[in-house]
């Protein structure tokens, strides 16, 4: 090939030809010559392709299928898939090739095969470790192209200036069979060269390629250190001699060795509570779900590990200008800000007393706006975290806000059913625009910035004039608005529903022009891609959808959030769409293909409610895993775990008696738990929406339930029976409270009021008035003549 090429180059006459694979139907021949075989063209085509139509290995294909499937295309597949389908001949073709590659090249093999997907050679760079080996590559590089053992990727996703390389997947399933191999003999004989020199995973790559890794190199890995070393608790004190090793032989070594031990530790399940891997170097740890109760992280290096966030619930996202940053806002008033490249956090600082209901940057990338039910509006400066200024003056929870296109305005809607608008600079407010009668939850400026619509809880979408305040049209929907938004020309409006919809209507002449259909719940949330050609939207049924606004058909939907999405955003190049979730996480996804490439993810252990048992000595708590456990007090042990719920538990409660306990979560239904087996007695179904506490009366025999569907429900305790609903709020109820007698029942609500209930004749006796905000707790005095 060298010899060509140099010919190619000398003499006008003699020209190098790249020559490609068989196409699917010429593979398809190499097979009938072999014998029968049985597929569908869609199967024919992932396997030619995946062997890049090589006539050599597709004949070898063809053989075993014969021997070992009877013919049959998609048994081969299930093997393909998992990246174990090398055959003999074609592993000592292999082979040959890659033993007679220098260090470096070999290297550079089995970092692309670590990657999974095309590198630039600046991006190879950054992985290495050793000085020598970046100074060694770009010539590696060429000599591997040479020999048509890498090759240039090809795709509409990667940038034009920038090279990319990549193994044909023949190779790098054998290449990264034999890194596994060589990685394993090295921990058996405890010379943890290839360990130091390489990463077995990458915390940082894209949550669908670190995926890819551990099923094919990590868990591999592990199932050939338990084959040859029998038994989990042998691959503990394996690993624990390598790390005594590192420690004492490599702790001035920079390299992979401590982050690829701690992965290790978690893919085998071996607790590394009271370890010590101080002064080592710990790169590509992904310590999300790892317990790392009392490690020894003392004089580390931690770069490009990932922890676990302190993450609430994502209840607001908002791309920079730039597309570099993402801003979440969660239920716990938090605002952090996280690099869109890697995932790492760069700033988090405590804006609010409670959920962040909208962030959203100024047009300039300087200004971070954030609203929550505080009933306050905060700018924020986005390279600091310093709180610019706070803007008073609605009298309740601030659902949105949004820039005017030029930066100068800022709109705000809130639970007062008001509109304000603030002057940025100085933070006056110019104007206050009435007309809802319900809670405004949405507001967005026209591009142009002359129209702004606000869409409320009163099912109305309103059109304004921002310069002088006039109410220019309203739609009229039939349930309520949880988000509107403008198209880029400004020529079409969304509008997302509770009635499970989202409508686009005509700007000038107020028509609905399409009803888009497909969510099973509320759509809380949509937005255009930048050129308005796609159309994201988020729901209480847990997925995020893309249409296409032109004809109203759906083009993806989206599935990994575990719980209610509240926002979607596009970043500003249209390529990715983020998503926040009241599953802790916030997810990015590749727009063309609806791939996941990056998760924001919080503890998911993180306690959200608490009861105690009436004698005292158990404490039950409901978590965000979806999971509720039970605690010894004076020890503080876990003795049981609860499995049941789908969704986040968001109430438990102990019966009087103590012998049962019922549990509230955002997957709707009610669980009552025998405490002694452990064993659930009944799952109550009723509830359309979260359920956010749970209450038994006082004789034991009634359990009252409340939600974000706005509704009360007594249960019959015995049989699990609906004895009686109560409708009056407007909101969401947060809280329920029996007397102390049992007469009697109260209920707050978002719409700032407290209802009282006779429990003796099932009646609504009043309602009481004076809350400026969400009310979110409520319990009566022990003498039962107030309740609070």
């Amino acid at each position: 090939m060298r010899q060509a090429t140099g010919l190619s180059r000398s003499v006008h006459k003699v020209k190098s030809l790249q020559l490609q694979g068989l196409s699917a139907t010429e593979g398809q021949c190499v097979f009938q010559h072999k014998g029968h075989f049985t597929g569908t063209n869609n199967e024919w085509n992932t396997l030619i392709e995946h062997y890049q139509g090589n006539p050599l290995a597709l004949k070898l294909v063809a053989a075993a299928t014969l021997e070992l499937f009877n013919g049959r295309i998609a048994e081969v597949l299930k093997y393909v898939r998992q990246g174990i389908l090398i055959f003999d001949d074609i592993r000592d073709l292999l082979k040959r090739q890659f033993d007679r590659l220098s260090a470096i090249e070999q290297e550079v093999m089995i970092w692309l095969a670590i990657n999974r997907e095309p590198m630039s050679i600046s991006a190879l760079a950054e992985d290495m470790v050793t000085d020598l080996s970046k100074h060694q590559l770009p010539e590696a590089m060429t000599s591997l192209l040479r020999r048509s053992l890498i090759e240039k990727a090809t795709s509409l996703l990667i940038e034009k200036s920038t090279e990319q390389f990549s193994l044909q997947p023949v190779m790098m399933e054998y290449v990264s069979e034999h890194f596994i191999e060589l990685l394993c003999e090295e921990m058996t004989t405890q010379e943890p060269n290839l360990l130091m020199s390489h990463a077995l995973i990458k915390a940082t790559a894209k949550d669908y390629v670190r995926e890819s890794q551990i099923r094919l190199i990590l868990e591999p890995i592990v199932a050939q250190l338990h084959m040859r070393l029998k038994s989990k608790q042998a691959i503990a004190e394996k690993l624990h001699q390598i790390l005594a090793k590192l420690r004492t032989e490599f702790s001035a070594v920079s390299g992979y060795g401590g982050g690829n031990l701690i992965n290790l530790f978690s893919q085998s399940k071996i607790d590394l509570t009271n370890y010590n891997f101080s002064n080592l170097t710990i790169w590509q740890a992904h310590l999300r779900q790892v317990n790392l109760s009392g490690v020894n992280f003392q004089n580390v290096d931690l770069a490009k590990s990932v922890f676990a966030e302190t993450l609430s619930g994502v209840v607001s996202v908002s791309f920079h200008p730039d597309g570099n940053l993402l801003a979440t806002g969660d239920m716990d008033g938090m605002i952090r800000l996280w690099r869109v490249l890697d995932g790492q956090q760069v700033l988090a600082f405590k804006a609010h007393v409670g959920w962040i209901w909208s962030i959203t940057f100024s047009p300039d990338g300087q200004i971070l706006a954030s609203t929550s039910h505080d009933s306050l509006v905060r700018l924020w400066n986005v390279q600091d975290g310093t709180c610019l200024k706070t803007l008073h003056g609605h009298m309740s929870s601030v659902w949105t806000a949004a820039f005017s296109p030029n930066g100068r305005v800022l709109a705000s809607g809130s639970d007062d059913q008001t509109i304000r608008l603030w002057n940025v600079k100085d933070g006056v407010c110019l104007r206050i625009l009435h007309g809802h009668t319900s809670e405004v939850t949405s507001v967005c400026f026209s591009p142009d910035g002359q129209i702004l619509a606000s869409g409320s809880q009163d099912s109305s979408v309103r059109l304004w004039d921002p310069q002088d305040g006039t109410c220019l049209k309203t739609l009229q929907e039939t349930s309520w608005i949880w988000s509107v938004v403008f198209s880029p020309d400004g020529k079409t409006l969304a509008s997302s529903n509770g009635d499970q919809t989202i409508r686009l209507w005509n700007v000038q002449n107020g028509v609905c022009q399409k009803t888009l259909c497909g969510h099973t719940s509320w759509v809380t949330s949509v937005c255009f891609s930048p050129v308005g050609q796609t159309l994201a939207s988020g729901s209480e049924d847990s997925s995020v959808r893309l249409w296409d606004p032109h004809n109203g058909t759906c083009l993806r939907v989206l599935q990994g959030h575990t719980s209610y999405v509240w926002a979607v955003a596009f970043s500003p190049d249209g390529k990715t769409l983020a998503s926040g979730s009241a599953d802790l996480c916030a997810r990015l996804w590749n727009v063309q293909d609806g791939t996941c490439l990056k998760a924001f993810q919080g503890n998911t252990n993180g306690i959200r409610c608490i009861s105690m048992s009436p004698d005292g000595q158990t404490l039950v708590s409901g978590s965000y895993d979806t999971l509720v456990r039970l605690w010894d007090v004076q020890s503080g042990t876990c003795l049981k775990t609860l499995q049941g719920h789908s969704g986040c538990i968001w109430a438990v409660a102990y019966s009087p008696d103590g012998k049962t306990v019922a549990t509230g979560s955002d997957d709707q239904t009610i669980r009552l738990w025998d405490i002694e087996e452990g064993a659930c007695l009944k799952t109550l179904h009723g509830h359309s929406s979260w359920v956010c506490s749970v209450r038994f009366s006082p004789d034991g025999q009634l359990l009252a339930s409340c939600s974000h569907d706005s509704s009360i429900w007594l249960w019959n305790v015995q049989d699990g029976a609906c004895l009686k609903t109560f409708q009056e709020h407007s909101g969401w109820v947060w809280s329920i409270a029996f007397s102390y007698d049992g007469r009697m029942l109260a209920s707050g609500s978002d719409d700032q009021t407290i209802c009282l209930w006779d429990m003796q004749d099932s009646c609504y006796l009043k309602t009481l008035h004076g809350h400026t905000a969400w009310v979110l707790t409520v319990a009566f005095s022990p003498d039962e003549m107030l309740p609070g």
